[in-house]
């Protein structure tokens, strides 16, 4: 099964996918807390495609998906300005997909709703 929520990191300062990026996936909780659904590094193409635990159900709500993307510059011998990165989204039907790119270089980044 595919997984609901994915996310592709490329740094485009390099030209190439972000590979070895820590992230993490959480959803929001009614209390203003937040639930720890995945983490992974994302792979050699730039991608986290098993954020989302496979025996979980997709629920409306908003989520955030975190970059760490300062061990990302650090693996690089780079220095970036942006530490990591968050970006929170809401999921507005349990049965579409959710993809979340992330486009980065040392001192920017942008996100849109990928397919």
């Amino acid at each position: 099964m595919k997984s609901p929520i994915t996310t592709h990191v490329l740094d485009v300062g390099r030209g190439r996918p972000a590979a070895g990026v820590p992230v993490k996936l959480e959803r929001a909780l009614p209390d203003g807390g937040w639930e720890m659904l995945g983490q992974e590094k994302t792979d050699q193409d730039g991608r986290a495609a098993r954020l989302f635990p496979v025996a979980a159900s997709l629920q409306r709500g908003t989520y955030r998906i975190s970059f760490d993307t300062a061990a990302y510059w650090r693996a690089l011998n780079v220095s970036g300005f942006y530490p990591s990165v968050a970006i929170l989204f809401h999921v507005g039907s349990e049965s579409e997909h959710y993809h979340v790119p992330l486009l980065l270089s040392p001192f920017g980044y942008s996100t849109y709703r990928g397919s």
